[in-house]
């Protein structure tokens, strides 16, 4: 019997080209007894991709595509399925199929039971080395130390949103840069579901060590202004070192005048250290002032280049 209740998937997409026809047949296997609808969203693929869906939207129409004129990133693309989603929940999955669509109704199950938001969690990953399992647990763990809302481990944007939680996110005045952060830090009534990361089908990440930094840097930044206190502490540390500093090369050259000679190692050490230390805090203020300029300029999230069936 067919679920009357409307399911959106969403996925963005980006130079995905082989993985679209594999993806579709076994979302809809998983799907078929349920209403749904499916959105792609091209974040400027330079591939067959958008082709490729193209093709799929004439054998059904349940399949959907909204389209960049470039690459906005992965949470624009998420941002836009979003704003363009009916469903009664939205469920967003990459279309690498690491994350199993079968794993779907049990995410539809767990809303079913009360819960707003129901997290994909990764209980082990499959296909991936140890530097990238290294790098995703650095991920996880800076973040939450540094971020004011705690971020749940080993969940990515694999994950169910009742359609009040998907309002709640569309009507957000700022730039959803860290749309994981803007779901934890709702605090909705939330559940997980676990599963076991499988390999990439085809293709490269697109998610490599400086975007995975940047990415962090971006959530840390959004959600907390814990970096620009520790700038402060550094500045009072060096501070207080370099008084110390003053303090023992005055009574070194009091003390002992006949032994005491100036180097240059000292000097140059603590022109690096306090270089240094001021350059961490320009950055860090810098990132927040960027952060404030983009929300200035209200640009467009992204420029939509084409729509079917939407």
């Amino acid at each position: 019997m067919m679920d009357n209740l409307l399911i959106s998937i969403i996925i963005p997409v980006h130079n995905e080209e082989n993985n679209i026809s594999p993806l579709i047949k076994r979302l809809t296997n998983t799907l078929n007894k349920y209403r749904h609808e499916i959105i792609f969203i091209d974040d400027g693929s330079k591939d067959k991709t958008v082709n490729n869906i193209k093709e799929e939207i004439k054998k059904n129409l349940n399949i959907k595509l909204l389209s960049f004129y470039r690459n906005f990133g992965h949470q624009m693309a998420l941002s836009a399925g979003y704003l363009e989603s009916k469903g009664d929940c939205v469920i967003s999955i990459d279309a690498d199929l690491q994350d199993p669509p079968e794993l779907i109704p049990k995410l539809i199950k767990k809303w079913k039971e009360g819960n707003k938001v129901v997290y994909a969690k990764r209980q082990e990953r499959q296909g991936e080395g140890l530097f990238k399992k290294i790098t995703a647990s650095f991920f996880y763990k800076l973040i939450n130390v540094m971020s004011d809302v705690p971020i749940p481990k080993e969940v990515g944007d694999f994950r169910l949103l009742d359609k009040t939680v998907v309002k709640f996110i569309n009507n957000l005045n700022e730039q959803p840069s860290f749309l994981r952060g803007l779901v934890a830090w709702g605090g909705f009534p939330n559940s997980t579901v676990y599963f076991v990361r499988e390999k990439r089908l085809t293709g490269k990440t697109n998610y490599g060590l400086l975007k995975m930094l940047n990415f962090a840097l971006e959530g840390i930044t959004s959600f907390s202004t814990k970096p620009l206190r520790i700038s402060t502490y550094l500045g009072i540390t060096a501070g207080f070192l370099g008084l110390f500093g003053i303090l023992y090369e005055l009574i070194m050259k009091y003390i002992y005048p006949q032994t005491f000679v100036i180097g240059w190692a000292g000097l140059f050490t603590a022109i690096m250290f306090l270089g240094g230390i001021q350059l961490i805090t320009i950055g860090i203020i810098g990132e927040y002032v960027g952060k404030t300029y983009r929300e200035v300029q209200n640009r467009p999230r992204f420029l939509i280049k084409e729509k079917i069936n939407l």
